[in-house]
């Protein structure tokens, strides 16, 4: 199970060190030396061999009863991310993959590849293909290293000195006032309620402390980084009888404090993560090694949900990257080899076309008949499949093979296209069978997952597929009169003349990330400009519609700029994701943060990608 913490060197030990002294005091412990010398020398031989057999007496004591008492990490302590929200408070998430088998008619996009395409859409070379790829898959985890320094490729500590252009520093000063409005009324609680000037508490764990602090520490806000810092230290606390959904947790808690620990090298922030990655491991007690949903802090019990046996697809494949990081930053394989398990497991099972149904019990180990979908509960299975595989050196086939095999099954099974301006968009299949032209926002992550994928060799097809599935969800936004796109779209594919449908109860938008997220990626990999002008004039929308007073409230209604219905609500993941976002498709600097050097979870949380399993 790998060498125990406390002989890695990871928790506190004594440390040789070196006091410089006055000459004075180097004479003054030379005449004592020579005084407990003398003094040994008068005692009896008995005497002397007494002391010593006693000394050597205390010492093996010490080594057979103590020693292996100290702690180790190697066992077990003594508004859903993934929720398509309709009509009610939010919560978020989302990853899946796709590609179509006809080329769509209409219009054409107006987005063109630029010369960037060449280079960052490239094969892989033979020499990478066989760098121990699909090598000792079923074997135990490798942990090439302890660690990772927060440094560039020459070397040097990375500095992050703040916004370079007029729009990174609007989307500062976004934060900025997000983050004071959230300090002043709701600090060390989850989430902030702007208009009743009040919070929202969902973990009790101040999440939007946490999933914002590497977006501070980039965004270059020593003091706003600080002051988060020190409530870490001081306030964050994983105890009380409280239920905490072990998905939600982890890639938001302990994402967090993982990839701030990397961009900042602050060993606190590793301390606290594994101190949390603990009290996570009983979700993993269960029969088939498929976690449970929720674990509770004060237990350390772990079980389903209250309203459902099955765990969802998505939250059980979506732990990985997190778990995989803290075994490789601590040298602790436990954590690693209990979430790969799970995704080792599921790789086994059937599946429709390389698709999943979007529940599974965590005793039996197998799903539930479902519905299967790109959206909310089926999603970030898809991305972790490719993350995963980055994150590992590209060492392991099967998650590759099957992220290729699901985009096959939704270019077969899901693709299809609206009328009368034939958008492409991505549907689901009730119970497995029955197609519905439904899509949720959520999906809109897929654009920028597909042209990771071609980044690292996958397919050129999917940029393809990328780029026109992207055009769709930016419409979602632009056809809306506040330019603010809804949860949930509906896609006309008979005779009439609007293409998208949007219902009473699916026209809220609750700030989310994903389509941003998309326009990054394809703007970090092509170059291409556009990606950034719309993304601006989403941003613009956030900012005359959702800015109130104390902060950014999530709406009720995006048809009409009259009754949007202020729903007073700012997820943890506004910070988090959707402002990091923002911010990074607007900068000049593209290098620093690579995905050619890191690769980000679902919660835009970055974590260094190996060269080995």
């Amino acid at each position: 199970m790998g060498t125990p913490i406390h002989e890695r060197g990871y928790t506190s030990v004594l440390v040789p060190y070196v006091l410089q002294y006055p000459a004075n005091t180097l004479w003054a412990e030379n005449t004592q030396r020579k005084r407990l010398w003398r003094r040994w020398n008068q005692l009896s031989r008995f005497q002397r061999n007494t002391f010593l057999l006693f000394m050597a007496l205390l010492i093996t004591l010490s080594i057979l009863f103590v020693l292996p008492n100290l702690p180790s990490s190697g066992g077990l302590p003594a508004s859903s991310k993934n929720e398509a929200v309709t009509g009610v408070d939010t919560v978020q998430g989302i990853k899946p993959s796709l590609a179509y088998e006809r080329e769509p008619e209409g219009p054409p996009k107006p987005i063109t590849q630029s010369r960037a395409i060449q280079e960052n859409f490239r094969p892989l070379t033979k020499e990478e293909e066989d760098n121990h790829a699909g090598k000792n898959e079923d074997k135990s985890v490798n942990l090439p290293r302890n660690g990772f320094d927060p440094l560039d490729k020459n070397n040097k500590k990375i500095v992050f000195s703040g916004p370079t252009n007029d729009r990174q520093r609007a989307v500062v000063e976004a934060f900025s006032h997000a983050w004071k409005g959230y300090k002043t009324y709701a600090w060390g609680h989850d989430h902030l309620k702007p208009i009743s000037q009040t919070y929202n508490d969902w973990f009790h764990l101040g999440l939007t402390i946490i999933d914002s602090l590497d977006t501070m520490y980039i965004m270059g806000l020593t003091d706003e980084f600080n002051e988060a810092r020190s409530w870490v230290k001081d306030s964050l606390q994983f105890n009380g009888n409280r239920d905490i959904n072990l998905f939600e947790t982890t890639i938001r808690v302990l994402g967090g404090l993982l990839s701030t620990y990397h961009l900042s090298g602050d060993q606190l922030f590793l301390d606290k993560a594994l101190e949390l990655g603990l009290l996570l491991l009983p979700s993993f007690k269960t029969s088939s090694g498929v976690p449970y949903s929720d674990v509770n802090l004060g237990t350390k019990k772990a079980h389903p949900p209250k309203w459902n046996a099955d765990s969802t697809t998505s939250e059980v494949t979506t732990i990985q990257l997190e778990f995989r990081d803290l075994s490789r930053s601590t040298g602790d394989p436990t954590f690693e080899e209990l979430s790969f398990k799970v995704s080792k497991f599921i790789h086994k099972l059937p599946k429709t076309e390389g698709l999943v149904p979007i529940f599974i019990n965590p005793n039996t180990g197998q799903f539930r008949k479902s519905t299967i979908t790109l959206g909310a509960r089926g999603d970030s299975y898809y991305e972790y499949l490719l993350k995963q595989w980055i994150q590992t050196g590209r060492t392991i086939d099967f998650l590759r093979d099957d992220y290729n095999a699901s985009i096959s099954g939704v270019r077969n099974l899901l693709v299809r296209h609206s009328k009368p301006n034939n958008l492409l968009f991505v549907g689901e299949l009730i119970n497995g069978n029955d197609f519905k032209a439904k899509m949720d926002h959520l999906l809109c992550f897929l654009p920028g997952t597909l042209a990771l994928g071609v980044h690292y060799g996958m397919p050129k097809e999917h940029l393809r597929l990328a780029e026109d599935l992207l055009y769709t969800c930016y419409q979602t936004y632009a056809a809306q009169p506040t330019h603010l796109a809804p949860e949930i779209t509906y896609f006309n594919e008979d005779d009439g003349d609007n293409d998208m449908i949007v219902k009473p109860a699916d026209s809220h938008n609750l700030l989310r990330p994903e389509t941003v997220e998309s326009l990054w990626y394809m703007y970090h990999l092509t170059g291409n400009q556009t990606y950034q002008d719309w993304g601006w004039k989403i941003f613009q929308a956030f900012e005359k519609y959702a800015r109130v007073e104390n902060g950014y409230s999530s709406l009720g209604n995006v048809r009409s700029v009259s009754e949007i219905k202020l729903r007073d609500m700012m997820e943890s993941f506004f910070l988090g994701e959707t402002l990091k976002y923002f911010y990074l498709l607007f900068s000049d600097d593209q290098k620093t943060l690579s995905v050619d050097r890191y690769v980000l979870n679902s919660e835009a949380h970055f974590f260094p990608i190996h060269t080995s399993r």
